[in-house]
């Protein structure tokens, strides 16, 4: 079966992105690659779950983790239902398969007080690139959006009258994301030295390099990586952990579970819960110091 019509279903029925679309498309293909290899055979629909079986062993012997090799099977898991859903074939032979053990990542929030300081006390530059910075990190802090909508942001998609912001999140789905009102001033600002710069390749993306260009994931990072390493110790500084820090500062104040769902752009519950951990430590910490049995 054409793998061109799988990847023709990812993006038109199931609105995946193309770097989404190209990870399946890869592990695919490198499953395909295998069996003909081993097998002498290049259709996956004849395939037995054996023979999948004995790829997991060779990619578990190359030494890569648990975890990409789940990922890889999830593609091909994938594959699979496409192909019963068009009725290529009957049963799916991973319909039963386990994914393998994995280690839980622990992603330690920034506190309060590390982005205070960040904030508040670090001097940014009052030039294009320092009022870009600060408003990337305000951004990424303040409303808890992915790395890759905020490259996406256009300069339409910000509201400063009703103080929202219009975000493209995960299969094109759009959500409405409330700002802070001190957020304005820092974007007004911003707006006003991204007018200046000579040259302007795209003009509708909002935040730009300082040659003009649509900034780029790396950038993303570097910049994150260099505030925080200002004020806090910690190892991990992405701006994955700017979102699982503003999703933990609204729980551990007590903002509903279903709203910050909806902030993140979650399609399900479970998404979010992850987050929940922390705010459970801090319930704790809470109900520790004011019980009035805990004195006992």
């Amino acid at each position: 079966m054409s793998l061109e019509a799988f990847v023709s279903y990812l993006s038109l029925e199931k609105n995946y992105s193309k770097h989404t679309i190209a990870a399946y498309q890869k592990d695919i293909q490198e499953f395909t690659s295998f069996t003909t290899t081993e097998y002498q055979t290049a259709e996956i629909s004849e395939v037995d779950y054996i023979t999948i079986r004995a790829w997991v062993v060779k990619l578990v012997n190359t030494g890569i983790s648990n975890r990409t090799v789940n990922r890889k099977i999830a593609s091909l898991k994938s594959y699979y239902r496409f192909l019963q859903k068009i009725e290529a074939i009957t049963k799916n032979p991973l319909s039963k398969h386990k994914t393998l053990k994995t280690k839980k990542n622990l992603e330690v929030p920034f506190s309060e007080l590390e982005m205070d300081k960040i904030l508040k006390q670090i001097p940014f530059e009052n030039d294009f690139e320092g009022i870009r910075d600060k408003l990337l990190i305000e951004l990424l802090y303040s409303t808890g959006i992915r790395r890759a909508e905020l490259i996406n942001l256009k300069v339409s998609d910000f509201d400063t009258a009703k103080t929202t912001l219009k975000v493209l999140g995960k299969r094109n789905k759009e959500r409405i994301v409330p700002l802070l009102p001190g957020l304005i001033p820092l974007l007004t600002t911003y707006l006003s030295l991204r007018l200046k710069l000579k040259i302007i390749s795209d003009k509708e993306a909002l935040i730009l390099t300082k040659s003009g260009d649509k900034i780029y994931e790396t950038l993303v990072y570097r910049v994150i990586n260099k505030y925080l390493s200002m004020v806090s110790p910690k190892v991990k500084k992405s701006p994955h952990i700017l979102r699982h820090t503003f999703a933990t500062h609204l729980l551990n104040k007590g903002a509903d579970l279903n709203a910050v769902k909806e902030l993140l752009g979650h399609s399900s519950l479970a998404s979010t819960q992850v987050y929940t951990h922390n705010s459970i430590a801090e319930l704790k910490k809470v109900y520790a110091n004011a019980h009035p049995r805990n004195r006992d």
